[in-house]
């Protein structure tokens, strides 16, 4: 059996597995009587997805047909699946999964991610999709004071380092940078990209930053590489630090931004 009728296999028995498993009335059923086995028949899952009865019949028998991303959703919704459980069988079907949340915005990291970032003795901050900084200790504070005085709606990565007269001192090479940072973006982005383009911070930096939209319509796009970074403190001096990014198992979808000193 090749890899892909592994997945389809793999994809038709977990169905199968989950739809065995869950109680009718949590759906709005009635509840299994006695000349009825607990779970959901085929046919109601067909119906509750808008899917016709022999076409899901074909997908838990593992046939050769591909699942659209939207019917594949549909049957999340239908079968009650975890968010993991979702990007599974979306994994098994050959689709990235996104975030539930298109423009992945978050008010603050979750506290074990903060704990992680309070650990650590040198500057580290974490960001969502959109890069909204929603997490960072004391020592990035030291860094960059504005991240804990600026308006939330404003902590995103972007808009910072395009907008505020601080970073552009803080970096040497801002013009390098700031057009790197975009690519990067860009990049990571990928399929989301028509989503992120339409969240607060792109669409007042387009309206606001001619560096930006510069960057914006050149489509530059950059992969992230660890490197050394070289800011300018006003009370510190020249510092140099080597830039690494990490992202949580259980949050695929944040990003821990670590500066680690240089020895000088």
């Amino acid at each position: 059996m090749d890899t892909t009728a592994q997945r389809r296999a793999e994809l038709a028995g977990f169905l199968r597995a989950r739809r065995a498993q869950l109680d009718p009335t949590a759906v709005g059923l009635p509840p299994a009587g006695p000349r009825r086995r607990g779970g959901l028949r085929r046919e109601e899952v067909a119906t509750l997805s808008g899917v016709s009865a022999t076409w899901y019949t074909w997908l838990e028998q593992g046939r050769d047909i591909q699942p659209s991303r939207q019917v594949l959703d549909a049957l999340a919704r239908t079968l009650r699946l975890t968010p993991t459980e979702h990007g599974y069988i979306l994994s098994l079907a050959g689709y990235t999964p996104l975030p539930e949340s298109a423009d992945g915005t978050t008010d603050s990291a979750p506290a074990h991610v903060q704990h992680l970032l309070d650990a650590l003795d040198f500057p580290a901050y974490a960001i969502a999709p959109d890069w909204q900084i929603t997490g960072w200790n004391r020592a990035y504070a030291d860094l960059y004071p504005n991240v804990a005085t600026v308006a939330p709606a404003d902590r995103n990565l972007l808009w910072l380092v395009f907008t505020d007269p601080y970073v552009r001192d803080l970096l040497p090479d801002w013009e390098v940078t700031s057009r790197r940072f975009l690519a990067e973006f860009r990049a990571e982005a990928g399929p989301r990209l028509g989503d992120l383009a339409h969240t607060p911070a792109i669409q007042r930096l387009l309206e606001t930053s001619e560096p930006f939209r510069a960057g914006w319509r050149s489509h530059d796009i950059e992969g992230f590489a660890s490197r050394e970074r070289v800011f300018h403190h006003p009370v510190r001096g020249e510092l140099h630090y080597e830039h690494h990014r990490l992202s949580p198992a259980d949050h695929p979808d944040l990003h821990l931004v670590i500066y680690t000193p240089i020895a000088e």
